[in-house]
């Protein structure tokens, strides 16, 4: 179903991954594939405000990670790179363009890392990357490790939204920090880290685009303004007004680049 509560074009598969099982979402048609991989801030609902513009031109494949969207919650130790992999091959898709958000921008930079054969292009939306150093961050850690232990939906949602929704709390913002609340303790308990790709990222061998919103968590910016140095040949933008939810807030700036990038 879409944000608003419509029928969405999409056909859904339940693909096999090490220990469970993920939901993925495929748009089907003739045009070109591309996966889109959402951020840790929401589920694969947040790209339907970009579908009606990718639809046109590619075949759109998505799925909720795990404990995400309609994901069932890991209950083993797994890997995002691995069930990238996964995916992939349930799809028969060798080598394709990714657009990873966020957690999703980390994903595709481990699989572009350890896979190169099976990415073509990235277009990198707020990204994180395994092996950076955050700044510490004592108050908030715990503020949300009381969340969590006191299995605070309400509150991780509100957590969320301070952080990483600085373009505003409306319905679409909240019902994704909601989504993906549900999903954190799961993931802090079985997700393990891909191998450290930061100091890597010179060796990234196909063209990339990392755009960040101005309004996105001040550390966040930094570091993909570094990361945008790193990436050899990377188009960097700032878009303006856009915090760490850009599939919402700018999905046809979003289109735009992705549909430039991969020409």
């Amino acid at each position: 179903m879409a944000l608003d509560g419509t029928a969405l074009d999409t056909t859904a598969h339940d693909v096999t991954v090490a220990g469970g099982t993920v939901r993925a979402y495929d748009s089907g048609g003739d045009g070109p594939p591309v996966v889109l991989l959402h951020p840790g801030v929401g589920d694969a609902r947040i790209w339907e405000p970009m579908l009606p513009g990718l639809t046109a031109r590619y075949r759109v494949i998505r799925y909720d990670v795990r404990g995400y969207g309609n994901s069932p919650a890991p209950t083993v130790p797994y890997s995002m790179s691995a069930d990238l992999v996964s995916v992939l091959d349930h799809f028969g898709l060798e080598r394709v363009p990714l657009v990873g958000c966020s957690m999703g921008g980390a994903t595709a930079l481990a699989l572009a890392l350890q896979h190169p054969e099976r990415v073509s292009a990235l277009a990198l939306l707020c990204p994180g990357v395994s092996g950076y150093e955050w700044p510490p961050t004592p108050e908030l850690d715990a503020e949300y490790d009381a969340l969590v232990a006191a299995g605070d939906l309400d509150g991780l949602t509100a957590w969320g939204l301070r952080v990483w929704g600085a373009a505003g709390s409306d319905p679409a913002a909240v019902a994704q920090l909601r989504s993906a609340a549900k999903a954190w303790p799961g993931e802090d308990e079985f997700l393990r880290e891909d191998p450290p790709s930061y100091d890597r990222l010179g060796e990234v061998a196909v063209p990339s685009a990392l755009l960040v919103g101005d309004l996105d968590w001040p550390p966040q910016i930094e570091l993909n303004l570094e990361m945008a140095r790193r990436l050899p040949g990377c188009r960097l933008t700032v878009l303006p007004g856009v915090d760490h939810l850009p599939p919402l807030r700018a999905p046809q700036l979003l289109v735009d680049a992705v549909s430039a990038l991969l020409g």
